[in-house]
């Protein structure tokens, strides 16, 4: 039992005698009030368990999993109660943390390569780089060990001193490398580029309190007061720390404009405004949204859709408007808990109903008298939850055999085995027709069928994989993710909305009546 189990089983008990002994000397009618008549059944039914089940239980299982947890899920998906090495963990990714060795891996049966590693990290130290195979981890073969095996030794040696068996690129024998791990940054701001000349490109993958400062950097590296236009990916962003999606939003809007209201019950209601930020852009501006676009993302989206400052295209946004406030409790444990809505600046909740749970039914879902939307300009907006883009623009669709060369890791597979027999790959590299008839060939000799329906419909997206898994390979994983984004059809869809965004902005024209 662990040490944060036992604590919460005894407290507890103890709180059940306090209420039983006070119930006794009192002499009076069981506890009227839910909480306290609650919380006596529970510990009453704890307690029985605990001397009476026909093995001995597990605190951690039964109270933490069982009660704690079951209670909060009935709650929302959103709600959690996280034990000291989860606490511990959401705390580094606040601070854009995490104790590792900074290396992105492919992990797959028998194989471990390096995909990238973070500047400055014990990875990047010790001279590991995009390409380098891990093949011994603590003495242990990679080759010998089952894929849950391997998963489970390179999560329990994220924290430890390792010793890794390392294949350099073109090289026949391993080199030992001995690691410890480190607190690494972990970037906000992954992606960024030009996508054209003149069109800058900026991947945001979460808030946190660096955030901000990393979008001022990219600005700059972009030469942002030269570009035409910006295209800011806000796609697979889960949200983060609501406060840097509005100081984000300050370098975007002028200062003072409403960004967010949140309400909950046991909270004064409290508004957020853009503030006068040392950088600020008046590029025209496109954001890019999926259903993975979610909470504080959602909150920088509706504010410049809202203000018209942007246009938003992709598909739909999740819609996660609620406000977690994390509690710190005893023996260092935490409580996530749901306490408020988001509401946008012109009154929209942003969250979805989610039937089943406690949000089955949002405070705008039950407003009697629903209303309508506009932004500042006039234009109507959706209110279903979310944010609904602009323009839509559905993401690319994978067919059935392109899902399963991407799940089984044949690209990459492919592509350290051409690099094999032909060396790396230059930066001038293009997929050749003499390089998709090497990789017809692979799928063979891996008895992988090429059906010719898939193959002629596919053929581009397997020359874009292909380059951009050698590139990854080679240059490390930003060039590879630069490969990708820029052959998306939907980024591409996306840019080419910069030259429309005076346009698409505009109010709509009110019909007059004739006399």
């Amino acid at each position: 039992m662990s040490h944060s189990g036992r604590y919460i089983r005894q407290t507890l008990l103890v709180a059940a005698a306090c209420f039983f002994f006070a119930h006794l000397k009192a002499q009076s009618e069981p506890p009227s009030d839910d909480v306290t008549r609650d919380s006596l059944k529970f510990a009453a039914i704890i307690s029985a368990v605990d001397k009476n089940y026909v093995d001995p239980v597990s605190a951690d299982h039964v109270i933490l999993d069982g009660g704690i947890r079951g209670m909060l899920t009935a709650l929302d998906p959103f709600s959690a109660f996280f034990d000291r090495d989860q606490f511990e963990m959401l705390q580094q990714q606040a601070r854009g943390e995490a104790l590792g060795f900074g290396s992105i891996l492919y992990v797959t049966p028998g194989k471990v390569l390096v995909l990238q590693t973070a500047q400055g990290s014990p990875s990047f130290r010790a001279g590991l780089g995009p390409g380098d195979e891990i093949v011994a981890i603590n003495g242990q073969r990679v080759d010998r060990l089952s894929f849950e095996e391997l998963v489970n030794l390179l999560r329990s040696s994220r924290s430890h001193p390792v010793r890794l068996g390392v294949i350099h690129p073109g090289r026949l024998i391993s080199q030992d490398f001995e690691l410890k791990p480190a607190e690494v940054a972990l970037p906000t701001v992954d992606r960024t580029f030009l996508l054209s000349p003149g069109v800058g490109y900026l991947h945001i993958s979460g808030f946190e309190l660096k955030t901000p400062q990393e979008v001022i950097v990219a600005l700059k590296d972009l030469d942002a007061p030269h570009l035409k236009g910006l295209l800011l990916d806000l796609r697979g962003n889960h949200g983060g720390i609501v406060d840097s999606a509005v100081a984000v939003a300050s370098l975007f809007l002028k200062p003072g404009e409403l960004v967010l209201t949140v309400r909950g019950r046991a909270m004064p209601e409290k508004t957020s405004k853009t503030v006068s930020a040392p950088e600020q852009s008046t590029l025209p501006l496109v954001v890019l949204v999926n259903g993975d676009t979610a909470s504080a993302a959602e909150v920088l989206a509706a504010a410049l859709q809202e203000h018209d400052r942007a246009v938003i295209a992709g598909e739909p946004t999740y819609g996660k408007g609620v406000v977690q406030t994390v509690m710190n409790l005893s023996e260092d444990t935490g409580l996530a808990l749901t306490t408020g809505q988001y509401f946008t600046p012109s009154g929209r909740s942003i969250q979805r109903p989610l039937p089943g749970t406690a949000l089955a039914a949002t405070e705008a879902s039950l407003d009697p008298a629903p209303h309508t939307f506009h932004t500042d300009d006039g234009r109507p907006l959706a209110a279903s939850g979310g944010i609904t883009p602009d323009v839509a623009i559905p993401a690319r669709a994978l067919d059935p055999w392109i899902t399963f060369l991407d799940q089984t890791g044949t690209f990459t597979n492919f592509a350290e085995n051409y690099m094999t027999l032909h060396g790396r790959a230059t930066d001038s590299f293009q997929t050749t027709p003499a390089v998709l008839e090497d990789f017809r060939e692979y799928l063979a000799r891996h008895q992988i069928r090429a059906p010719e329906e898939y193959w002629s419909k596919d053929l581009d997206y397997l020359k874009l994989r292909i380059k951009s898994e050698l590139f990854n390979l080679v240059f490390g994983l930003s060039r590879g993710d630069e490969v990708i984004t820029k052959g998306d059809a939907q980024v591409e869809r996306a840019a080419s909305l910069l030259a429309k965004v005076p346009q698409i902005l505009k109010r709509p024209q009110v019909a007059k009546l004739p006399p």
